[in-house]
């Protein structure tokens, strides 16, 4: 059985480095039950909320959205074409 992603345009160069520190922070995260040290998570925050604000004013309200609530793992879902796969929130999003 075949199973199509949602379409997407091709990304911007902003959401192709969003992705990046998205997946990085996803790494980083998953990491941490075995990690000593533990890793600093601050400067993966401040890079994905720079990149965030770097987003032109046209960007998909959807991503914004998740992005401004700090909904990292459906931001990296959205930007993977896997947005179906993002439970509905409490804010309908």
């Amino acid at each position: 059985m075949l199973i199509f992603a949602e379409w997407r345009p091709i990304m911007t160069t902003i959401e192709t480095e969003l992705l990046a520190a998205l997946e990085d922070l996803d790494s980083k995260v998953k990491s941490m039950p075995t990690a000593n040290p533990k890793p600093n998570l601050i400067p993966a925050f401040e890079r994905i909320d720079a990149l965030g604000r770097q987003l032109p004013e046209d960007a998909d309200p959807s991503l914004c959205h998740y992005l401004q609530r700090k909904s990292y793992e459906k931001a990296r879902l959205w930007l993977l074409g896997r947005g179906a796969e993002n439970a509905k929130g409490k804010c309908g999003h």
